[in-house]
C-alpha cells in the first residue's frame, strides 16, 4: 500500500466527565463523522467511565475512503491506536500480519457478557479457530433508499411497493430509474453507495447485482469476475450509465441525501441524514436477479491493535461497548450480530426514521444475506483491480474485456 501521508482528521473527542491530567487515554478510530453516531458513543464512553473514572475514549474520525491507508500508516509509524473499526474486507490481512489481538479471553472472562448469543455466521469472518481477531458491532445489509416524492410524481410506484408484488427485479430497476431520470431534468434514478461507487465503493457498487445474477468475485482461488453472471450484471450496470444515463457517471456528484438522485444504495446508519431531508422517502430490499433475492451484507468489526499502549484497557472497552444493553442501543444505526437484540421487537423499533415494516426488510436481509467479499491479500487485489475498474467506467469499454483484465490482474493475489 503506497504511503502518502500520515495526517488523520479527528472528527470528534469524547468530552468525559473532567478528569485528572494524568488520565489514561484511549485511542479508538473510525469512519463517521455524523453527529448523532458520535453523540451515542459519547454516551457509550460516558457510561463506561462510571467503573473508570480516570479513563478518557478519544474518538479520531478517519474519512472512510483514506482509513485503511491511514490506519495502516499509523501502525507501520510507530503511532498506533489502542482500538478501532475494521473494514470486513481488509480483516483476514490485518489478522494474518499478527498487528490485532485475540479478544476471547477478556470476553470470556467479563461477567453476563453472553458470547454465545452472537450470530454463528455473523462471527464468520472475525474468528479462526478459537481466536477472535475482532468483534462485530454492525452486521448491516445493503438497503435501496428511495425518494418517493420523486417516485409519485413520475406516477410510479415505489420498490417497496414494487417488492411486495414482486416484481422488484434487475428488470425492473433499470427501467424504474430510467424513468425517474426521464422525468426529473438533470437529476438521476440511481446513485452509487456514498456517491463512491467507481473509486473506493467499487465492490459495494458492484456485488449487488453481481450476486442477483448468481455470479461471484472470487472464491477458492478463483476470479469470477469474468464469468457470464458477472459480465451480464456489470454490462447492465454499463448500459444503465452510458445509454440510460440513469446512473450518475463518473465525475459528476448525484447526492441521494440531498434529492439529486432518486435512489441509492446504503445501509440503516445513514439513515440520519435523512432526519430533516425535504422529502418523503424510504426503503426497500435490493431488486432480485436471475438467482433470486441475494441480499448483500457489509460488516464492521471492532478490534484492538498489538501496538496500541492500553490493551487491556481497551479489550475491556470492547466488551462494555458490545455488551447486550449497548448493543441495543447501537441496532439504531448498526444492526447487531447479537441474536437476542436482532430478534427483538426493540430492534425493529429502534431506528425512530424507519417504519418497522421497513425495519423488517434489515431483519430478512440479515438472516439470508452474505458478507462482502474478504481476503488476507485484499490490499493488493484491490491495487491491482482498481486501474482495470477505472477502465470499465468508459462509454465505449468492451465490458467483458475490461472484466477479463481485472481477473487477469489479481489471479496471483488469489
Amino acid at each position: 500500500m503506497k504511503m502518502k501521508s500520515l495526517f488523520v482528521t479527528t472528527a470528534a473527542v469524547s468530552l468525559l466527565a473532567a478528569g485528572p491530567l494524568s488520565a489514561e487515554e484511549l485511542r479508538f478510530t473510525l469512519w463517521t463523522g455524523n453527529d448523532a453516531h458520535l453523540a451515542m458513543f459519547n454516551a457509550i464512553a460516558e457510561g463506561f467511565a462510571e467503573t473508570h473514572p480516570d479513563v478518557k475514549v478519544v474518538y479520531e474520525t478517519i474519512p472512510a475512503a483514506d482509513y485503511t491507508q491511514k490506519l495502516t500508516f499509523q501502525l507501520a509509524g510507530g503511532n498506533p491506536p489502542d482500538l478501532g473499526w475494521m473494514f470486513e474486507d481488509v480483516t483476514p490481512g490485518f489478522a494474518e500480519a499478527g498487528v490485532i489481538e485475540d479478544l476471547r479471553p477478556a470476553l470470556e472472562a467479563t461477567d453476563g457478557y453472553d458470547l454465545a448469543d452472537f450470530s454463528e455466521p455473523a462471527m464468520g469472518l472475525w474468528t479462526d479457530g478459537e481466536v477472535i481477531n475482532g468483534l462485530p458491532f454492525s452486521t448491516s445489509p445493503f438497503m435501496i433508499y428511495y425518494n418517493k416524492d420523486m417516485f409519485d410524481a413520475a406516477g410510479l410506484e415505489t420498490p417497496a411497493e414494487l417488492a411486495e408484488k414482486g416484481e422488484w427485479d434487475m428488470e425492473k430497476f433499470q427501467e424504474v430509474a430510467a424513468a425517474l431520470t426521464a422525468a426529473n431534468d438533470g437529476k438521476w434514478g440511481f446513485e452509487f453507495k456514498d456517491g463512491q461507487g467507481y473509486d473506493s465503493r467499487i465492490m459495494h457498487a458492484l456485488m449487488p447485482p453481481i450476486r442477483a445474477y448468481g455470479g461471484f468475485a472470487w472464491q477458492d482461488g478463483e476470479c469470477g469476475f469474468n464469468k457470464s453472471e458477472a459480465v451480464a450484471a456489470v454490462t447492465q450496470l454499463h448500459d444503465m450509465v452510458f445509454n440510460d444515463k440513469s446512473i450518475v457517471p463518473p465525475g459528476e456528484v448525484g447526492d441521494f441525501f440531498s434529492g439529486n438522485s432518486a435512489m441509492t444504495i446504503n445501509q440503516i446508519s445513514r439513515a440520519s441524514r435523512l432526519a430533516d431531508a425535504g422529502f418523503e422517502w424510504g426503503i426497500a430490499p435490493l431488486p432480485t436477479g436471475p438467482a433470486g433475492a441475494s441480499p448483500v451484507i457489509g460488516q464492521a468489526g471492532i478490534v484492538v491493535f498489538s501496538q496500541g499502549e492500553q490493551k487491556d484497557l481497551a479489550k475491556e472497552f470492547i466488551a462494555y461497548m458490545t455488551n447486550p444493553e449497548n448493543s441495543e442501543t447501537m441496532s439504531q444505526f448498526f444492526p447487531p450480530a447479537r441474536k437476542s437484540v436482532l430478534e427483538s421487537d426493540t430492534f425493529i423499533e429502534a431506528n425512530k426514521l424507519i417504519s418497522p415494516e421497513q425495519m423488517a426488510y434489515v431483519s430478512e436481509a440479515i438472516e439470508e444475506g452474505r458478507v462482502l467479499p474478504s481476503h488476507a491479500n485484499y490490499a493488493q487485489i484491490y491495487a491491482a483491480m482498481k486501474p482495470r475498474m477505472d477502465a470499465l467506467w468508459r462509454a465505449d469499454a468492451d465490458v467483458p474485456a475490461a472484466l477479463e483484465a481485472v481477473c487477469a490482474s489479481i489471479e496471483n493475489q488469489l
